[in-house]
């Protein structure tokens, strides 16, 4: 299988790498005929397995422990939580955390408020403070709870049938209730690969992409150029440490790293909250938990109709699934590793609710400081620039724009910055050596501690293909796969939640514990 999985990894990079414009077109097509076409499939599917976090929690089923029933948790809450976080939000919500309220504020975009079918409730005509509330709430509907109900399921999922019933800690394992010994053969082969080429070119994609902001923020810090040779080397250094901390195991590298990012982050926001308008915040932080509150489920269910808004919510909200659906065999299956001993109803919870809590706070945080320096410009609300550096793409530029509206271009901003890049490459080695250990646990049939010369070989892979893509400009083109990728992903995932809904009625009806081989 690990053969198998390398030629389809180089075939892929072959194929993207040697002819990039032919590959996007390829993957654009089918990603846009998937959005298209699929967008109610995608809405109802996260819709369910939210329902099913829910039944999961307020029935007997939540007793369940994953493993035997005097297990108890490998980790303690807080690194458990760091791990999780760490390995299931990476860099996105850095950038994105400034960026994406921005561009729901903005009015000149097809992408920003006009087209945004979640703003009519406030009515504003006008950039202010309703259609801040607007912006910040449906930012957090695309990173709270619908996406994090994916990651649930899948790790729910594996973790059960791994240290409850004792089958392999992989994907195939899912699928027993349905096809029994027979996860061992062709079936259970190919999904475990399917888990293994998304986990590579997840990881692989963000590594590429994210070099390059990171070189902007060093460009800032130190004056070192941006360019490609400055990118090249970071992807080096940071795959090194990652096959170094992946090599150090969970106990240690990924779980010392994942904390230290947690406190670093815990530093950062409290920058941002002291040194902005920490009054507003807390405002906004009530305003939007209750009008998230009030409509995260029809937000969830709403199905747009008009060409603007079908273009927006293809863009948006069916992005943003399926972007959750593919990274979810890799975060999923990472939780389910270090989840062993917790009750069912601990692991949704946890897995669901702190998580996110933690985005809604770095949310308004991040994003209401930036929405606030809009509002309150000089030159009128919406004169601040950091729309336009948004609208530009240039998002790096808008998160640091931001931080020097608090903390200024002196010491102390420059100090916010320095941490802030810190932080880019200490959740890129977390979202890297977590990447590393679940490919190289699937490729051992789910072995706790799989070999060291795997965890080597394939962070070294992992970073190859990040840097031959760079090189070749074939990143964009694989994202792009990957998002297309989540359709047959999705039905995996509605197979793993009627696996793991049938064995827990089938546990329920015996008389005797579930029987566990390990």
């Amino acid at each position: 299988m690990t053969l198998t999985a390398a030629g389809l990894v180089l075939a892929f990079v072959l194929f993207t790498g040697l002819a990039p414009e032919l590959a996007g077109s390829v993957f654009g097509a089918a990603r846009g005929w998937i959005e298209s076409t699929f967008s109610g499939y995608y809405l109802v599917t996260v819709m369910l397995l939210l329902a099913v976090c829910a039944v999961i929690v307020l029935s007997r089923f939540g007793g369940v422990r994953l493993g035997a029933d005097d297990s108890r948790p490998e980790f303690s809450n807080f690194a458990w939580f760091s791990m999780l976080f760490s390995a299931g939000i990476g860099i996105g919500i850095l950038f994105f955390g400034v960026a994406e309220p921005i561009f729901y504020l903005d009015d000149t975009g097809a992408f920003g408020y006009p087209n945004n079918p979640h703003a009519d409730m406030a009515g504003a005509t006008t950039i202010g403070h309703e259609r801040a509330i607007d912006a910040l709430r449906v930012s957090v509907f695309h990173w709270g709870l619908h996406g994090w109900a994916v990651y649930v399921i899948v790790g729910m999922s594996l973790a059960y049938f791994a240290y409850r019933k004792g089958l392999p800690l992989a994907l195939r394992s899912a699928l027993y209730p349905f096809i029994g010994e027979r996860i061992y053969g062709p079936i259970g082969h190919t999904v475990d690969i399917l888990g293994v080429l998304g986990c590579v070119f997840g990881v692989a994609t963000s590594l590429g992409l994210g070099v390059s902001q990171m070189a902007v923020g060093l460009e800032r810090l130190v004056g070192l150029s941006a360019g490609l040779d400055t990118q090249l080397t970071l992807i080096a250094v940071i795959s090194a440490i990652s096959i170094l901390s992946v090599v150090s195991g969970v106990q240690r590298g990924i779980k010392l790293i994942s904390e230290l990012n947690i406190w670093v982050s815990v530093l950062v926001v409290g920058a941002f909250l002291l040194g902005g308008p920490t009054l507003w915040l807390v405002q906004a932080f009530g305003e939007t938990l209750v009008d998230y509150a009030a409509n995260f489920i029809p937000m969830g269910l709403w199905f747009a109709e008009t060409p603007e808004r079908v273009e927006w919510q293809q863009g948006w909200t069916i992005f943003y699934w399926g972007w959750w659906l593919a990274w979810a065999p890799f975060v999923g299956l990472f939780i389910a590793r270090i989840s062993k001993g917790r009750t069912l109803r601990e692991f949704v919870l946890g897995v669901l609710l702190v998580p996110t809590l933690i985005i809604f706070v770095w949310l308004i945080i991040f994003g209401g400081n930036a929405l606030h320096q809009e509002l309150t410009a000089a030159d009128g609300p919406g004169t601040a620039g950091i729309i336009e550096l948004v609208n530009a793409w240039n998002l790096p530029a808008a998160l640091f724009a931001s931080a020097d509206g608090i903390a200024g271009t002196g010491a102390i901003g420059w100090t916010l910055s320095a941490l802030m890049v810190f932080l880019l490459m200490s959740w890129f080695v977390t979202s890297s050596d977590s990447g590393t250990l679940v490919l190289t646990t699937i490729l051992s049939l789910g072995n706790d501690h799989p070999p060291q010369r795997f965890r080597v070989f394939w962070g070294v892979v992992i970073g190859l293909v990040a840097a031959v893509l760079l090189v070749a400009g074939g990143l964009k083109a694989l994202q792009t796969a990957l998002i297309a990728a989540a359709l047959p992903l999705s039905g995996v995932i509605l197979v793993m939640t009627a696996g793991i809904l049938v064995s827990l009625v089938r546990e329920s009806r015996q008389p005797r514990p579930a029987m566990q081989r390990r």
